[in-house]
């Protein structure tokens, strides 16, 4: 793990602790991506070979809420980034996800903006996620 310091986001209302637990959550973004995919391959593959009189219910509405559930948590991530600037939205992602540093993206814009942009991000993240 690197040496990353913790942004201040204290005038937007979020501590620490906060900031962490969002933080974390993004580094989850692509995971989540995945394991979404998967659901769906999975789900569609399986539908055709469970026998007749087995009880898909329960396995079915269990599948359907995993699925809403990683959707939601890519949509918060995806819509917050966009809400802070839709022009640079794929390298916040890129940023808070992935943890490229702003050197390594090639934004297309200054840093100082950059960085005002990611703290935005998590203020209108933090308000997703209550």
């Amino acid at each position: 793990m690197t040496d990353a310091r913790d942004i201040r986001l204290g005038r937007y209302g979020i501590g620490k602790y906060r900031y962490r637990e969002l933080k974390y959550f993004c580094r989850q973004y692509r995971e989540k991506k995945t394991q979404l995919d998967a659901i769906t391959e999975i789900s569609a593959s399986q539908a055709s070979s469970v026998p007749s009189g087995t009880k898909m219910g329960d396995r079915t509405s269990q599948i359907a809420l995993k699925r809403v559930s990683l959707q939601k948590d890519i949509e918060d991530i995806e819509q917050s980034a966009k809400e802070a600037d839709c022009a640079i939205y794929a390298y916040l992602i890129g940023n808070v996800a992935d943890g490229i540093p702003y050197e390594h993206l090639g934004v297309p814009c200054g840093r100082r903006y950059f960085y005002e942009a990611r703290k935005k991000f998590f203020y209108l993240l933090s308000l997703r996620r209550k």
